[in-house]
């Protein structure tokens, strides 16, 4: 299964701010491009989208101009970059801006801000500017905040709009019920994919592994199915738990029953369809 990473971050402290990072020991220090090839060779990883790192706010645009500058070297075909639809002020002009920064997609942090941001209309009203514009959107919840993500997603009926990190289940505290009830609403709306990353991080420490989350793998295949699925690695945060080269193999575990097409479908194809990637 041959895969197109959709979420690969990369930390560089000597040009952008990561307070997020203050006090995760995992996550000190630089995680750069040739860190990420030297951990993916041989994996069958054939090109990769820069998912926007959550640097802090005066930062953000500052790092979609310096990864632009990366696109198109060590098989990186694009980038999702942050924005701020909750402000109308210089929202049109990034966007504008981000046409020649080799932007494919958008993403604004759901889960650590005021669950009340992305439910106003003016929030609203700049999503379906981006998908307007011909680009998708990220959208990242966590499973309880899965209903505010059905309202933004049906307020939005004609943006494409990508769920990550699987919705993000609380694995660890046996949260199957009603993250499984808020994934088949989300599933309902045909302008929702599913990122397949990220979950590994919501299992207690240590005890992620393929056989624990096959359940979780299994209904997403049903709700969502092969068609509306995308991979993604999630590195460096996925180092919290199993670690980039264990994703990979515990995704072609958990996806080892599909077939061939299926599997393709979800490593890299739905991927180019989705952010409008050449090949």
């Amino acid at each position: 299964m041959d895969l197109i990473d959709t979420h690969q971050h990369l930390i560089l402290r000597g040009h952008l701010g990561y307070a997020w990072t203050t006090g995760v020991p995992a996550l000190q220090g630089d995680f750069t491009p040739d860190d990420y090839a030297r951990l993916v060779a041989g994996q069958g990883v054939i090109g990769t989208v820069f998912m926007e790192t959550g640097v802090d706010d005066a930062d953000y645009q500052a790092e979609a101009r310096l990864i632009a500058g990366l696109v198109g070297k060590g098989g990186m075909l694009g980038q999702i970059a942050s924005c701020r639809p909750e402000t109308d002020a210089g929202f049109d002009a990034w966007l504008d801006e981000c046409r020649g920064l080799s932007v494919v997609g958008f993403r604004r942090l759901l889960h650590v801000v005021d669950d009340a941001m992305s439910q106003s209309e003016g929030f609203r009203r700049n999503i379906r500017k981006i998908g307007a514009g011909g680009y998708t959107y990220d959208m990242v919840f966590h499973a309880r905040q899965l209903g505010i993500a059905e309202a933004l997603a049906r307020a939005c009926p004609d943006q494409v709009l990508v769920l990550d990190h699987c919705g993000n289940p609380d694995v660890a505290g046996n949260g199957f019920d009603a993250w499984y009830a808020g994934m088949q609403a989300m599933a309902a709306l045909p302008h929702v994919w599913l990122k397949f990353s990220g979950i590994t991080v919501n299992c207690a420490p240590g005890t992620a592994s393929a056989p624990l989350l096959q359940r979780y793998t299994d209904a997403m295949l049903e709700v969502f199915g092969p068609a509306r699925m995308i991979w993604g690695g999630d590195w460096p945060v996925v180092d919290l738990a199993v670690g980039l080269p264990d994703w990979i193999d515990m995704s072609r575990a958990m996806l080892g029953g599909l077939s061939v097409d299926e599997q393709a479908m979800i490593g890299h194809q739905n991927a180019r369809r989705v952010y409008g990637l050449a090949g």
